[in-house]
């Protein structure tokens, strides 16, 4: 009674190889064959995020980009067909999930484990928000970099999708989130969110801003020259961690400085991971900030939906660095 038989073939967004965003093209593919512990799912809606950017430009570390590849990493839709030895789910199921790729396409597979059922109220655009984003900053920022109740937090890219993420959640945990932006209106929309403030990097160095006060843990996507000035501001015991290197990966910084002060420094990419890994991220994120999104201390930030097939156009979006939250795909 747990299975559902659909249709053979689907639409999906398939690369022609790796590029500009030209190479996204919208084809008829095969649906793809459950396996035991997976899921079909009609998805709905899927995020764009920067790793797909990166690994359709094919500059993503350790990802082959190749012709036929379907991208997206977080999805939310409907349960159509489970697995032999699914436990949780069953057919018509609501859910949102973190995906390896196969994200633009109208069905797409997922461990059972890596499923986590929409927030009560969300839609399904809002719900797909939530994966790569919730996921990166839960296990960067929490896991990792341990920030605690009354700690200084900063994350770079404040209006991104992974900035607007960290700043709630910070700011739910009872941290003091701040945060650098490339606008006055991005940095508005920040401290809307619950930055105590936020820096135009185009008009105020950060490191001048912040470095009397000091930080406890930093969340940085940009690198290149903010490394050592990431160094310098963070306080004793204080923690650094990487999700990119936008601006460059090479750094020069004083290792001595590292030792006396007692720095962490860390980084993390998340697509690679293991099936385990994942499952238990997603169980720790159910468990900590699903709560926070009942009590409604965190809040979907979309700042535009498009169509399937205006894939291509979502990625010039992104590439333009204008928008603040969430670009997203509806199915």
């Amino acid at each position: 009674q747990h299975r559902k038989l659909a249709s053979i073939g689907m639409r999906a967004i398939v690369l022609s190889g790796p590029g500009s965003a030209d190479v996204l093209e919208l084809k008829d593919v095969p649906k793809p064959d459950v396996q035991p512990h997976q899921v079909l799912v009609h998805v709905r809606a899927a995020g764009v995020n920067r790793p797909d950017i990166s690994i359709r430009s094919g500059k993503y570390p350790g990802v082959n980009t190749s012709a036929g590849m379907i991208l997206g990493l977080e999805i939310a839709g409907d349960i159509e067909v489970v697995g032999d030895k699914v436990k949780r789910w069953k057919v018509g199921d609501k859910i949102c999930a973190l995906i390896k790729e196969g994200g633009y396409a109208e069905y797409a597979l997922v461990d059972e484990r890596h499923c986590i059922s929409i927030p009560e109220g969300w839609d399904y655009v809002e719900a797909a928000s939530l994966p790569e984003t919730v996921f990166t900053v839960w296990h960067n920022v929490f896991q990792k970099a341990r920030l605690q109740k009354g700690e200084t937090f900063l994350v770079h890219g404040g209006s991104s999708g992974i900035g607007v993420t960290a700043i709630q959640l910070a700011r739910a945990i009872g941290a003091k989130p701040y945060a650098t932006a490339g606008s006055d209106d991005k940095c508005r929309a920040c401290e809307k969110l619950g930055a105590e403030r936020c820096i135009n990097y185009k008009t105020q160095d950060f490191e001048k801003e912040l470095k009397d006060e000091g930080v406890d843990v930093i969340l940085d996507m940009v690198g290149g020259d903010y490394i050592a000035k990431n160094i310098r501001i963070l306080r004793p015991d204080g923690r650094l961690q990487f999700i990119n290197a936008m601006a460059g990966s090479k750094a020069e910084f004083d290792v001595k400085d590292v030792m006396v002060r007692r720095l962490t420094i860390s980084g993390s990419t998340l697509r690679a991971r293991p099936d385990e890994f994942k499952a238990q991220l997603a169980a720790d994120v159910e468990k900590h900030v699903w709560p926070l999104i009942g009590q409604g201390l965190f809040k979907p930030v979309i700042f535009r939906t498009l169509p399937l097939e205006e894939a291509a156009q979502a990625h010039k979006l992104m590439e333009e660095s204008s928008h603040i939250g969430k670009i997203m795909l509806r199915l």
